[in-house]
């Protein structure tokens, strides 16, 4: 079904709520005190190198330290071709004072120094392996080559993106996204275009003695439009001036078809806090996001409990009489849905309700397949442990919905 896009500010945070028939099914948060935000591209300078860890910690702009690791590391050989660290220790790679092209892998709020871990582990990890992400196709410089994004698990999606790839002379360098199957090749050749003059323009300031930011990564509304991209947009709607323009100057620029769509709503108390999430009751559903659990439309419930190593959930019947897969099916559904609106990261392990068969395993397998296509990040299904639990790991881009804005809703 067609999504609502809905932009807001709370205390100078950027919301955006992503809505199928008033039900969210997306939520992108800029907080204030994020220190650096994912996908953001920096000309840092090498301050030390630490052979332990085979790591090199850099000067991000002047104020915050960033990790490179050595599998992060990217060089050139006597032929042009790109070759990718880890083989070599980092230490002959690089040295200290050289300065590196480097782009944010997650994002990175200020941390709490009374937390007791380690210092590696307080800093942002970054990569030498620089891409540019659009609506249909991510940009990779260093690459040449064009290839089908890995997260496309459908091999008929896949032969049908190749079949695309095989007939586009003039793009070099880009990985198709899902988003792209349908799409005209002029269109995506355009797009090529602009994300390469985009990397053109950036790769201009990687030069001097200075550790500078020099392009902030996608904030909430780039995110959402671009996660977004594969599902037809409604609207987008905004009560700012502000929040329409940049919302169109992103469309104009990646989206020309969405940018009727962008529709600015007058609403009573619209300068309050969250005035147009509060204008279509969803306040409540994004309180509910901070909760432990989550209640199933037809009874049952599943708890979601995290810990230091992992995320628990748990499927309950509760008032429920329909049989376990099909209550199974639904709290599938759910959990993959609360995992990616809350951001979760890392080993999930999900205790489904007993099945009768290994078919109806599979079939709940296939299920939750199809469910995780939809995620932005990429998500990875290991199957069923030996103790029956379902095995997955994601891996987040930005801090969790708790760790963003949870301190909003303490009181919640």
């Amino acid at each position: 079904m067609a999504l609502d896009i809905i932009i807001e500010e709370q205390d100078s945070c950027l919301w955006v709520v992503a809505t199928d028939r008033h039900k969210v099914e997306g939520l992108e948060v800029d907080p204030p005190h994020e220190l650096v935000r994912w996908g953001s591209v920096y000309w840092a300078r090498v301050d030390r190198i630490d052979s332990k860890l085979d790591a090199a910690f850099l000067d991000l702009d002047g104020d915050v330290t960033g990790i490179l690791y050595n599998k992060d590391v990217r060089s050139k050989d006597k032929d042009g071709n790109l070759v990718k660290g880890g083989q070599t220790p980092i230490g002959k790679l690089i040295s200290p004072g050289q300065y590196l092209l480097v782009q944010a892998k997650q994002g990175y709020l200020e941390p709490d120094y009374e937390d007791d871990i380690a210092y590696e582990d307080k800093c942002p990890v970054v990569s030498m392996d620089v891409s540019i992400q659009g609506r249909y196709l991510i940009f990779t410089p260093l690459d040449d080559s064009n290839r089908i994004s890995s997260r496309i698990r459908d091999k008929k999606i896949r032969k049908q993106l190749t079949d695309m790839l095989a007939h586009m002379e003039d793009v070099h360098g880009c990985i198709l996204r899902a988003a792209a199957l349908n799409t005209q090749s002029d269109v995506l050749i355009r797009e090529s275009k602009i994300l390469k003059a985009i990397w053109e323009g950036l790769s201009a300031y990687a030069k001097g003695e200075d550790s500078i930011l020099i392009m902030e990564g996608p904030d909430a509304l780039q995110r959402s439009l671009s996660d977004n991209s594969v599902r037809p947009i409604r609207r987008i709607e905004v009560v700012t001036m502000d929040h329409f323009s940049t919302a169109e100057d992103w469309c104009e620029l990646f989206a020309p078809d969405l940018v009727t769509k962008i529709k600015p709503v007058e609403i009573k108390n619209a300068t309050k806090d969250l005035a147009l999430l509060d204008h279509y009751d969803l306040i409540k559903p994004i309180e509910d996001l901070f909760q432990p659990y989550s209640l199933l439309l037809s009874g049952g419930n599943i708890l979601i409990q995290g810990t230091a190593a992992l995320t628990a959930i748990d499927v309950n019947r509760g008032a429920d009489k329909n049989s376990n897969i099909s209550i199974n099916l639904e709290a599938a559904t759910e959990a993959i849905r609360q995992i990616r609106i809350r951001n979760l990261g890392g080993i999930i392990m999900i205790d489904f309700l007993r099945m009768k068969s290994e078919k109806e395993k599979q079939q709940l397998l296939d299920h939750v397949e199809r469910l995780v296509d939809d995620d932005p990040c990429t998500v990875q299904i290991h199957g069923f442990t030996a103790m029956g639990l379902l095995e997955i790991s994601r891996q987040r881009r930005t801090p969790t919905l708790l760790e963003r804005v949870g301190y909003m809703f303490e009181e919640a």
